[in-house]
């Protein structure tokens, strides 16, 4: 465990005060800095940021920085296209997670010997009790959420904090956290790209399968960025059942646990006949009946395989097993949200790839689902969705980018199955007409579902502000 040394985290503070400092990317993670380094006496401080999309975006993201000039907060700003043009000016540069490290301004800003880092980077290294970190394609949302739940639950096992992608940025908390403490963290390839992961004692990756192409070069480096969690000598826990981790267990510098759902594991977690085991050293015990858990699907059987894996040396398995009876699930990830008049109402706003929608589909029966989808294309391959779709879904409607792909992947299906259009392919202009159709076309015992098998970003922020927007849609169309 790491010892709480205040005096270290002093010492670097007091090393930022004489340093020119340049915020890049005035985001969720980064915009609290501003606050941290006040407090700290960290006075030589500028933001730059691209400022979004479009005019408006940037005037507003322009006006919010002048207002920070004017209270002395920050020295100087930039927003535009070229907000980086500068970096090579400053000594130390934060980095936001979206923002790549060989981005034009920060490439000849780290060759000229400007520190370029971020604050989750600096929070792991100085953070003084133990880091649970959690990355994956899919599940690692449910996976952090369940990993601190499980730390919580100890009576003497200090306090939990979660954050990351998830819950507050950390880096500001740096001095409310004591050697007796755990963090959880979860951790997007974008934050683990280049990162010294030096400080996480427990890596999780939950699973790993092509997303974010259309930020990463390819998909080499997407999973290079995923296998950084672990490159610092954490335990490092891994899917069995995934053909890239599994694969990735010989590169593992530090102790390795495994779960599987399909194999015995030495070292870690297994189901068998319908029940859950932890495993240390070839010796196995009882943790609970995966009918325990009462969130559905058989991947959440997966996230909490790695959640035992993880934490199951630490917290008792009554413990978990009260867990897997109690907990309901994340917000955005099947969510069911509302019931009436027969039909469910399912908010599934995560399923940002075809392989959380065909992960989605898999929990409900045959031609009981209308769903919406569509979104921005972040150039995967949509061919796996089309057999899931034929089985599953009645009322495919689509609106976003990505409508064209969807359409030819379950038309592609149906004409191999014959020809025969057992799905209804409805398009919609706009999102708000998608679930309009989705509601009208929804009758007794059917599922309406918002999985759109791709990102938000052709019109929402994230997919919490998506899977929102979607529940006040239909709540307001219901009532009407």
């Amino acid at each position: 465990m790491k010892k709480n040394d205040p005096a270290e985290i002093d010492r670097y503070f007091a090393g930022l005060r004489s340093k020119k400092i340049l915020i890049a990317g005035f985001g969720i993670s980064n915009a609290p800095l501003i606050d941290l380094f006040q407090e700290e006496g960290i006075l030589d401080v500028s933001v730059a940021d691209s400022g979004g999309r479009t005019e408006k975006d940037r005037k507003r993201v322009g006006r919010k920085l002048k207002k920070l000039v004017k209270e002395g907060k920050i020295r100087s700003y930039t927003v535009g296209a070229d907000y980086l043009r500068n970096a090579k000016n400053y000594n130390v540069v934060f980095k936001s997670p979206g923002i790549r490290k060989d981005a034009p301004g920060l490439s000849e800003a780290a060759a000229s010997g400007t520190e370029v880092t971020s604050e989750m980077e600096q929070f792991v290294k100085h953070c003084p009790c133990r880091i649970y970190a959690v990355t994956g394609s899919d599940g690692k949302t449910t996976t952090t959420t369940l990993i601190y739940k499980m730390l919580s639950s100890l009576k003497n096992g200090g306090k939990v904090f979660v954050g990351g992608n998830i819950g507050k940025p950390l880096f500001p908390l740096l001095r409310k956290i004591n050697g007796e403490d755990s963090v959880v963290l979860e951790l997007s390839s974008f934050q683990l790209m280049n990162m010294d992961a030096s400080g996480i004692d427990t890596a999780v990756i939950t699973n790993i399968s092509p997303n974010h192409l259309d930020w990463h070069k390819d998909y080499e480096e997407y999973i290079a960025a995923k296998k950084n969690i672990f490159s610092g000598g954490a335990v490092t826990v891994l899917n069995l059942d995934n053909q890239i981790t599994a694969k990735a267990a010989r590169e593992v510098p530090g102790p390795l646990r495994l779960f599987s759902r399909k194999s015995f594991t030495e070292n870690g977690s297994f189901e068998k006949e319908g029940k859950i085991y932890y495993s240390a050293n070839g010796s196995s015990e009882y943790v609970m009946d995966s009918s325990s858990i009462r969130i559905p699907g058989t991947h959440n059987v997966e996230n909490y395989l790695a959640a035992i894996a993880a934490v199951g040396d630490r917290v008792p398995f009554r413990n978990i097993a009260g867990i897997a009876r109690r907990f309901n699930g994340v917000h955005h990830r099947i969510e069911l949200f509302l019931e009436r008049s027969g039909v469910k109402y399912y908010d599934s706003s995560i399923d940002s790839s075809p392989k959380r929608s065909v992960a989605t589909l898999a929990v409900f029966e045959p031609k009981s689902v209308i769903m919406v989808a569509g979104g921005k294309d972040k150039n995967l391959d949509y061919a796996e969705l089309g057999g899931p779709v034929a089985d599953k879904v009645k009322v495919l409607v689509l609106t976003g980018p990505t409508s064209d792909k969807i359409e030819r992947s379950v038309r592609d299906e149906m004409e191999r199955r014959g020809g025969k259009e057992t799905v209804t392919i409805v398009r919609a202009t706009s999102f708000e007409e998608a679930v309009a159709v989705a509601l009208e076309k929804a009758e007794e015992g059917d599922n309406v579902i918002l999985s759109p098998a791709s990102t938000s970003f052709d019109r929402f922020r994230n997919f919490e502000e998506r899977g929102r927007y979607f529940k006040k849609l239909v709540r307001g169309l219901k009532k009407g």
